[in-house]
């Protein structure tokens, strides 16, 4: 009986860290999304349409591909012609 009830508490312990892990995601690409969209308005404001569209492409592209210097090299770049 003893080895039944640890089984049981282990499966209850093991439940509720799958409920965390599911709300740590949830809660984390909520965050992650209202940053991203606040960065994107930003460089919206602060470059020409065209510069833009190209920064906007290159940071999807780098996070998408998980390689942040692509999104680098194209603002330096751009902020060095300027």
């Amino acid at each position: 009986m003893h080895k039944r009830t640890k089984s049981i508490l282990e499966e209850l312990e093991n439940l509720y860290i799958e409920k965390d892990k599911i709300h740590i995601i949830r809660s984390r690409a909520d965050s992650l999304i209202e940053s991203a969209g606040r960065l994107l308005d930003l460089v919206t404001e602060s470059y020409t349409d065209e510069e833009a569209d190209n920064l906007t492409r290159k940071f999807l592209n780098s996070i998408r591909t998980r390689d942040s210097r692509k999104f680098q090299r194209s603002l330096r770049k751009i902020n060095e012609s300027n």
